[in-house]
């Protein structure tokens, strides 16, 4: 049997189905709702996403850009120092080379 909604019942409909995290496909399939009808109404609406995607975060990452060891060259002797070298240590060895 078919059910006729009206325009409010559609909006808190679509509303829902905005803020609920699902899918339209899922949306409509867990509250028995015909996706045709969902999209046709949104569209009669004018509640239509536009460009907007609604995305969820599945796993997330960290990225580390590896960075360049500091590489202090005097004469024939050098001294390798890791990136995240301090800028007061830094300034402390550069003294004492010269």
């Amino acid at each position: 049997m078919r059910i006729m909604r009206n325009q409010e019942q559609w909006q808190a409909i679509i509303e829902d189905q905005q803020t609920s995290g699902l899918t339209i496909i899922d949306y409509c399939q867990q509250h028995q709702l015909s996706t045709t009808s969902f999209y046709a109404v949104r569209k009669k609406l004018g509640l239509s996403s536009g460009n907007f995607v609604r995305a969820k975060i599945t796993k997330q990452i960290e990225v580390v850009e590896e960075q360049s060891a500091i590489v202090v060259r005097v004469g024939k002797a050098h001294v390798t120092l890791p990136s995240a070298t301090s800028a007061t240590y830094l300034s402390q060895l550069l003294q004492e080379f010269a």
